[in-house]
């Protein structure tokens, strides 16, 4: 998709500790009726609906506070259960940046949102030189193997840099403000930058914690 053919105007599902980042998969079992009813609109448009992370953890709410910047994604498989849930497959496209929030008459929240701080997720043709993939694999397999995560990495190896990039914050064992911080950084050298810190910082707080116990 291109840059003008983004809506203006997206529902909006907030869910805790599921940040979602652009060129990932996200499944989701949904069974609330307000968000049984934004992906049956969503299914008769053209299958958009945009993932954010409220700023508390009880999302039982339906005004509850959520941060300013998630990401528009696309249903690209959807199933329907004998008991009426949903179990669908979200693509991630673009982050947006929340602008205001607007009174719809559905049981879920419509927001205004701005994708122009984004737009470099659209593209696919990244140049990869200039980043070391090897030496952030060696660190990333690091910390998993410390902290006893099992994930295939070695599909994960086979993805380009930026979706392995996106991927690693999406599963990675962090914290949600962590992965929220990711989310929100705009340059990818930043975003590299700050993902190293991360990795460092949890595993030199399994060092400490371990020399503790």
């Amino acid at each position: 998709m291109k840059l003008n053919e983004l809506p203006k105007e997206i529902a909006l599902f907030p869910l805790s500790n599921a940040v979602f980042f652009p060129r990932t998969i996200l499944p989701l079992n949904i069974f609330e009726r307000r968000y049984i009813e934004l992906v049956n609109d969503s299914m008769k448009g053209k299958r958009l609906f945009g993932m954010i992370q409220p700023k508390y953890k009880n999302n039982t709410d339906t005004k509850v506070k959520v941060y300013n910047v998630g990401c528009l994604g696309k249903i690209i498989s959807f199933n329907e259960t004998n008991d009426k849930r949903f179990i669908i497959s979200l693509s991630g496209i673009i982050r947006f940046k929340i602008q205001e929030e607007l009174e719809k008459n559905k049981l879920y929240r419509i927001f205004k949102v701005d994708y122009s701080d984004f737009e470099e997720d659209l593209n696919t043709k990244k140049d990869e030189e200039t980043y070391d993939k090897k030496n952030l694999i060696k660190k990333i397999k690091l910390l998993f193997k410390k902290k006893n995560y099992l994930v295939d990495l070695d599909e994960i190896e086979k993805l380009n840099f930026d979706q392995l990039i996106n991927t690693i914050c999406m599963i990675a064992p962090f914290s949600s403000e962590e992965k929220q911080k990711m989310i929100e950084i705009v340059k990818i050298e930043d975003k590299i930058k700050n993902l190293e810190e991360i990795i460092n910082f949890n595993l030199l707080d399994y060092t400490e914690n371990k020399t503790i116990q």
